[in-house]
């Protein structure tokens, strides 16, 4: 019965070939377009997964300008569609644009029908592939750790360690380099923790002036000072009953770090202007790119603050340091600006992905979402270049020490590597590590690496 069978779409203006090709295809639930107009009509009514398509359509069955036109729209209403284009034999060049512009694959005229049902039986498995990455992606958004998109075990032992910390009432310190994602984890412990009905509140310390964070803090009472016409509750007192997030902590100046000190200690807050000490119940979560300890011992930071501060410490790895995330979280950006700007379809060429992956990421997984919409915008046809990026060559890995431990660490992050490069696609990595499937299986269960469950960082 049809309706179990999987529904492939083919494009072909002679009818003796349709009939031939249907009949040979009988595997599948097979729709026949002659044109461009009705191929589009049977793409938006059947929503086919694989599409066979002849580049010689009318009305000009001698070129391929209508058989390129029509695929370039077939790809912007359906960009996950697998496109194979047929071809003649001295057809090579125009085969070569189809792929650049977005097919699947090409198979030369006359039909190897043998050779064809391989080429679509695995289009099908790539597209069901790809389908079901998507919904396990999808699986992940309603978690508080959805924002975070990583692979790598260190930022993975990170995600894990917030889960943990986050039920309890405990001060967290969130330390990391600028763009590593340090908000991200203060929202995660928020909405992981019996607080998560309530408001969370945050402030960044080095973005506001001096004179101006004293009141936006603790607030004021009107008369506190010229222009203080109303009370005003600061945002600590807004985040009664929840979270309040107190980003670069290290800019806090040393007159604050005395009032924030005897809050932490007294749970009460005086407004300015005010001689009402007013109880406060929330949870302070912190985060700098600064070490702390330098600035205690430099006498910058008050000593017995840090204390209180740091009673749980999380240090976010940058994203240099983390196995193949760059490659992993460049896709994410990809198909997230794609989407936005209208462009379906775009792909990174390899010299892309590997300037991706040796570039150092100074800014971390700020400056790669940067970098990305960029290169969305900048990018010419389907695929996004070196060029389009902006990038400069990262530094060389590190010599390894012990083989054995080498060998192993060294197939780890080739494999953790070829899945982000292929965007989770177990069957393209395996090819390109030039492995079996079930081999690849092997190495991800001996690894406890599970199958592509996106995760992390912004």
């Amino acid at each position: 019965m049809t309706q179990d069978k999987r529904k492939l779409l083919i494009i072909e203006d002679d009818a003796g070939l349709q009939k031939q090709l249907r009949w040979s295809l009988d595997a599948y639930d097979v729709v026949i377009a002659g044109d461009r107009e009705s191929a589009l009509a049977q793409i938006r009514r059947h929503e086919p997964a694989v599409v066979t398509m002849d580049l010689g359509l009318p009305p000009d069955p001698d070129g391929a300008s209508e058989g390129l036109a029509t695929l370039e729209q077939i790809l912007a209403m359906a960009p996950e569609t697998k496109v194979i284009v047929l071809t003649g034999n001295q057809d090579q060049s125009n085969a070569v644009k189809a792929i650049g512009g977005g097919a699947y694959d090409f198979h030369q005229k006359p039909v190897d029908l043998e050779m064809l049902r391989l080429v679509i039986e695995r289009a099908f498995y790539l597209h069901a592939l790809q389908q079901e990455n998507r919904r396990l992606m999808q699986s992940q958004v309603a978690s508080p750790m959805a924002g975070i998109i990583t692979r790598d075990p260190g930022m993975l032992k990170v995600c894990r360690n917030v889960e943990k910390v986050a039920p309890s009432s405990a001060t967290v310190m969130l330390l990391g380099d600028s763009g590593t994602g340090k908000e991200l984890l203060a929202r995660a412990l928020h909405d992981l923790s019996p607080r998560r009905g309530k408001r969370f509140m945050a402030i960044n310390c080095a973005a506001i002036p001096e004179n101006l964070l004293e009141s936006e803090l603790f607030g004021y009472e009107r008369g506190a000072f010229t222009g203080a016409v109303k009370q005003t509750m600061g945002k600590i007192e807004l985040a009664h009953e929840g979270t309040f997030f107190l980003d670069e902590v290290g800019d806090l100046p040393m007159p604050l770090q005395a009032k924030l000190l005897r809050f932490l200690q007294e749970r009460v807050i005086e407004r300015i202007g005010g001689h009402k000490e007013i109880p406060v119940d929330v949870r302070i979560v912190c985060a700098t790119h600064q070490n702390l300890k330098e600035l205690t011992l430099s006498g910058r930071f008050r000593e017995d603050l840090y204390y209180r501060l740091s009673e749980i410490v999380v240090m976010i790895p940058p994203l240099a340091d983390r196995v193949g995330d760059a490659a992993l979280l460049a896709h994410h950006f990809k198909n997230k600006f794609s989407a936005k700007e209208g462009r379906s379809g775009l792909h990174f060429n390899q010299q892309a992905l590997a300037m991706i992956e040796g570039h150092s990421w100074p800014g971390n997984v700020r400056e790669m979402e940067n970098c990305i919409k960029r290169a969305v915008i900048m990018a010419d046809g389907s695929q996004i270049s070196a060029d389009d990026l902006g990038l400069s060559d990262g530094p060389a890995n590190e010599e390894p020490i012990n083989l054995r431990q080498v060998r192993d660490e060294a197939g780890y992050k080739a494999m953790v590597k070829a899945l982000a490069r292929v965007d989770g696609n177990i069957a393209k990595a395996a090819e390109l590590l030039g492995i079996s499937r079930p081999t690849m299986y092997d190495l991800m269960n001996r690894h406890g690496i599970k199958e592509v469950k996106g995760l992390a960082g912004d």
